[in-house]
């Protein structure tokens, strides 16, 4: 399988000596799981958005310092990309940035939460138990990093986990599309020093509460698995002609397939 990386940030240049960059981070998980899987990165936080939605057998994207209400040109024409994928029946599986501009892009709502930063390690209940869920387990704990949260689904998104503190976390769009808010490629040594970087932003009390979460284990290899069993059933669907996904209404919305 070739996985299309749509690259939305950079790591920050004091820690990228340290923990590499985003590609870096997601190679060396996924290959954890599958050392077959081949990356190919698109780097459209500089412009850089694919032209053929079948380049690559699905698409990933990555978290971002941004914010998809941000008024910038690639955001938009990533926006628009996705919006194709959507239409496409193509594999998407978007990782924080990258799941509330899924939700964005299908006519969904995001906004800074009004609980503050989440950081450290989230806990999470899997509240709808999905086929391509195995090894199935009732929880998902991932490091995360975020102010924004998706507070209103697009129509027919499926929420299938979360917590009082981000409702959304984990959602699926028809048989191809998965958004997840927590970050299974960071590690907890670059979550720490991500907060020490960004204490004065983040607060210190909830730098201390984050920090002290990462006691904890974190789901990475399962959620890995979960996508990569969540990409081949879609892939499988798609190329069976049964795909199941429903025309997307609104202003902005593309004809399904």
């Amino acid at each position: 399988m070739v996985i299309g990386l749509l690259q939305c940030d950079d790591v920050a240049p004091e820690l990228r000596g340290t923990h590499g960059n985003y590609p870096e981070m997601f190679e060396a998980l996924f290959h954890r799981v599958d050392p077959t899987l081949q990356f190919r990165v698109w780097r459209c936080l500089d412009g850089e958005i694919p032209e053929d939605v079948e380049a690559v057998d699905a698409w990933l994207t990555t978290g971002a310092k941004f914010g998809v209400n941000d008024d910038l040109p690639w955001i938009a024409e990533l926006e628009a990309f996705v919006r194709e994928l959507w239409a496409a029946g193509k594999p998407l599986v978007g990782i924080c940035f990258g799941h509330q501009l899924i939700a964005k892009a299908l006519g969904g709502e995001v906004a800074k939460s009004r609980k503050g930063w989440g950081v450290g390690l989230s806990f999470n209940r899997v509240t709808e138990r999905a086929d391509w869920m195995a090894p199935w387990q009732p929880k998902l704990d991932l490091v995360v990093s975020h102010q924004d949260q998706v507070e209103r689904l697009p129509e027919g998104a499926r929420v299938l986990g979360g917590s009082a503190f981000c409702p959304s976390y984990l959602m699926q769009l028809g048989e191809h599309f998965l958004g997840i808010q927590g970050h299974p490629e960071f590690t907890s040594a670059y979550s720490r020093d991500l907060m020490a970087l960004r204490a004065d932003l983040i607060g210190d009390h909830r730098v201390r509460e984050g920090v002290s979460s990462l006691s904890a284990p974190a789901d990475d290899i399962l959620i890995v698995r979960w996508i990569l069993a969540f990409v081949n059933r879609a892939i499988e669907i798609r190329q069976n002609d049964h795909q199941a996904s429903p025309r997307w209404p609104g202003p902005n919305a593309r004809p399904g397939p």
